[in-house]
């Protein structure tokens, strides 16, 4: 499937770099880690078929909303939990000072029904914060656990559900299959549409192209882009809500893009963003 080949060229290309320079930076080699750990993890999955027919979910885009709910997962805890773990341990090894005592982390994982809890509750955006300040932890780093181990579940359900959606008929600023917020965009081949990316499980979308996907302002006077001297990279901002999004212009690719990997690959517009007042959607 394209999402399988996808990871394993990712792993291929971050291969090839770590071989030529005898060692990845932290953060990149953080993200091959926890990717590897997603592919092993993901090959052990059984997905179930699209639990919608193109009409019904034809239906649901009409209404606005996306066509995986939280039942819809169908999760076995178990095995949940098992990647919960081994996401901390990772974690554990790469960012030892970012993420502190990993022992809360593993006291939730060990905990089924806390374990569903959380899960149910980042997944339909609620907030964490009452669990997290119970077993000592910030709202941030149980949101980025949770994401971690989530997302192999996530990504292998978008690649069956992503085909029900039509995407001219989507075009809203959540996604169309988890209902995620976008964290990346880009700008097609074909026409220069822009594309956004799910932070949750990489499904691609339709969208205007001015149009914040965050507060939704039309307003021009409000949106803005910078791009680097080779026009390849973007960086959206938008001054209602004050927020940013990192975007590439796969007109000006000379290499295949693999876009979550430029997800990482671009931190320093994260920096350059933050560093001018703007916050990430």
């Amino acid at each position: 499937m394209r999402e399988k080949n996808r990871d394993s060229q990712i792993l291929k290309r971050l291969g090839e770099w770590k071989q030529k320079d005898g060692t990845l930076p932290q953060l990149i080699e953080l993200y091959a880690q926890l990717l590897r750990l997603q592919v092993e993890f993901k090959s052990g999955l059984a997905v179930p078929e699209p639990h919608l027919t193109q009409e019904a979910a034809a239906g649901q885009a009409r209404q606005g909303l996306p066509l995986l709910g939280f039942d819809d997962l169908s999760i076995d805890w178990t095995l949940l939990q098992n990647h919960f773990h081994a996401v901390i341990d990772t974690l554990a090894e790469h960012v030892t000072e970012e993420l502190g005592d990993a022992q809360p982390l593993r006291n939730i994982a060990s905990n089924t029904p806390l374990v569903q809890q959380v899960v149910r509750d980042w997944y339909q955006g609620l907030p964490l914060s009452s669990v997290a300040t119970e077993q000592c932890l910030t709202e941030d780093i149980l949101s980025a656990v949770i994401q971690a181990t989530l997302r192999p579940f996530l990504v292998a359900r978008s690649e069956v559900l992503l085909t029900l959606v039509n995407q001219e008929l989507w075009r809203r600023k959540h996604c169309p299959v988890c209902g995620g917020k976008p964290d990346f965009a880009f700008l097609d081949k074909e026409r220069g549409a822009r594309w956004l990316l799910c932070s949750r499980c990489d499904a691609e979308w339709l969208f205007q192209r001015l149009e914040c996907p965050y507060c939704g302002t039309h307003e021009q006077s409000s949106l803005a882009y910078l791009t680097d001297d080779a026009e390849l990279y973007r960086l959206y901002t938008c001054e209602e809500c004050h927020s940013y999004i990192k975007a590439i212009d796969l007109r000006n690719a000379e290499a295949e893009v693999l876009l979550p990997l430029e997800r990482i690959m671009t931190v320093d517009l994260d920096r350059q963003a933050e560093e001018a007042g703007y916050r990430p959607g």
